[in-house]
């Protein structure tokens, strides 16, 4: 009811009276399609890189037990500095349900075409950004570590090895 009130009993996904942003992300009047996926791709790409540094033991991470705050406190940080683009999805998850309920849900299908067919956009980037984050974390600092004791192995490049699934 609180929808119909404040859209004068029409959903709608643009305008002055949209309310679909509300579930899934779009991008903002003057975001283009191509600067929105280059800030979706970066913003996975931080968010992934940050939590293998957060994760991994052999750097100097965060004390034990204070990881989950660590986390919060970067994805507040990635909100605050890349949200007012497009809502900061980082996860296709946060996107393309909340997307497919608003169009059964009576916005639509101009979900799927507001913003210059921007439905895309957070479903795709997100899946390179976190590929990117973490081979540039593995190949620029885990592959790195250099605290194997004489007589170990370095398992690291075997941990990646395709074979060794």
């Amino acid at each position: 009811d609180a929808f119909m009130e404040y859209s004068n009993g029409t959903l709608e996904v643009t305008g002055p009276n949209a309310t679909a942003h509300i579930f899934a992300t779009y991008p903002a009047p003057y975001l283009s399609l191509i600067n929105g996926f280059a800030d979706q791709v970066m913003s996975t790409a931080v968010l992934l890189l940050a939590i293998f540094a957060i994760f991994d033991t052999r750097n100097n991470s965060v004390p034990k037990g204070l990881e989950p705050i660590a986390v919060g406190l970067l994805i507040i940080v990635l909100t605050c500095s890349l949200g007012m683009n497009s809502g900061c999805a980082m996860n296709p998850a946060r996107d393309l349900g909340p997307r497919l309920f608003t169009a059964i849900a009576g916005w639509g299908m101009e979900v799927f075409t507001a913003g210059n067919n921007w439905w895309w956009v957070p479903i795709v980037a997100p899946m390179l950004g976190g590929v990117l984050g973490a081979m540039i974390y593995i190949v620029f600092i885990e592959i790195h570590h250099s605290d194997t004791h004489p007589g170990e192995e370095n398992d690291v490049y075997d941990k990646y090895e395709l074979t060794n699934m």
